[in-house]
C-alpha cells in the first residue's frame, strides 16, 4: 500500500507543489532503489533520518511492525510532525501512546485500487488536530482516488465495505466469468465483459446518485431473463451472504484492535 500511495503521490500536483520533496525508507534497500527508479524520489538510510527530513510521515507497515518502527523515531518526533497511519487494527489512542503523544496522528484505511488511482480511503482523527494537517492528508490520499472523512468508531465498517471489499468483488467477477465459460465464452472475454459490466454499474450509481434498487429495476424487464437471475440470487441468499461477510470482516477488525490494545 505504501508503494501504491508513493506512485500516485509522485505524479500528483501535491508533489509538484512541494517540489517533489518525498523521501522513502524500507529495510529492503533494493525495494527503495526500484521505487526511486520508478518515481524519482529520495532515499534515506533509516526511519530516523526520514523523520528528520519529513514533516509528514506515512506509516505504511504491517500492524505487527508498528510499535518497532515508532520506537525508532519517537525521540525525533515534534509537535510539527504528522503521522499518517495506514496500518489496520491500530487505534489513534494506541498510536499516540506509542509516540508519547508528541505529534499529530491521522488514521487511514485505503484499498488496493489505489494502485491505479481509483482507491477509496476512509480517514479519521481526534478533535485536537489542526485543519491544515487534515487538508494535507486529504490531498495526499486524493492522489490515489477518493477520500471520505469518518469517525474512528466507523473505521471497522469502512474496513469491511471498502478496505476489504475489492476481494469480494473479485470473487463475484470470477464467478461471473465461470458462468460465461460454462456457456461457451472464452475466459479472457468473460473476464473483460464481467469487469466492464461491474465498472459501468458502479459508475452509473455514482453519477446518477439513484438508489441501487432503482437501477436494478431498470435492468429487470417483466418476465425477462434478468428477473429470473435476481430471483435465483435472492433464493440463494446473496444479500445475506454479503452482509454476513461485512459483519465477519468488521468484527475481525474490532478483534485486532482490541488485541493490539492488550499488547500495548
Amino acid at each position: 500500500m505504501g508503494s501504491a500511495i508513493l506512485r500516485c503521490l509522485s505524479q500528483s500536483d501535491f508533489a509538484k507543489f512541494k517540489d517533489k520533496s518525498i523521501w522513502i525508507y524500507d529495510k529492503d534497500f533494493s525495494k527503495c532503489k526500484q521505487l526511486q527508479k520508478e518515481t524519482d524520489v529520495n532515499i534515506t538510510s533509516s526511519a530516523a533520518e526520514l523523520t528528520e527530513k519529513c514533516g509528514i510521515v506515512i506509516l505504511a507497515v504491517k500492524p505487527l511492525h508498528v510499535a518497532e518502527v515508532l520506537s525508532e523515531i519517537v525521540d525525533l518526533l515534534t509537535r510539527d510532525h504528522l503521522i499518517l497511519s495506514v496500518a489496520a487494527g491500530i487505534s489513534i489512542a494506541q498510536l499516540k501512546n506509542m509516540m508519547k503523544n508528541k505529534c499529530y496522528v491521522i488514521r487511514a484505511m485505503p484499498n488496493t485500487p489505489a494502485l491505479i488511482g481509483e482507491g477509496m480511503t476512509a480517514i479519521c482523527y481526534d478533535s485536537s488536530i489542526p485543519n491544515e494537517y487534515i487538508t494535507m492528508a486529504c490531498e495526499i490520499l486524493r492522489s490515489c482516488g477518493k477520500v471520505e472523512i469518518i469517525s474512528e468508531e466507523q473505521i471497522h465498517g469502512a474496513t469491511a465495505i471498502s478496505g476489504s471489499s475489492p476481494a469480494y468483488v473479485y470473487m463475484i467477477l470470477e464467478a461471473l466469468a465461470d458462468g460465461g465459460v460454462m456457456f461457451g465464452l472464452s475466459r479472457e472475454i468473460s473476464y473483460k465483459m464481467a469487469a466492464q459490466a461491474l465498472l459501468g454499474a458502479a459508475k452509473m450509481l455514482l453519477q446518477t446518485k439513484k438508489h441501487p434498487g432503482v437501477l436494478k429495476d431498470m435492468v429487470c424487464s417483466p418476465g425477462g431473463t434478468t428477473i429470473e437471475a435476481v430471483a435465483s440470487l435472492e433464493k440463494n441468499g446473496l444479500r445475506g451472504t454479503i452482509i454476513e461477510a461485512v459483519r465477519a470482516c468488521a468484527e475481525k477488525s474490532i478483534t485486532m484492535e482490541k488485541g493490539s490494545n492488550k499488547d500495548n
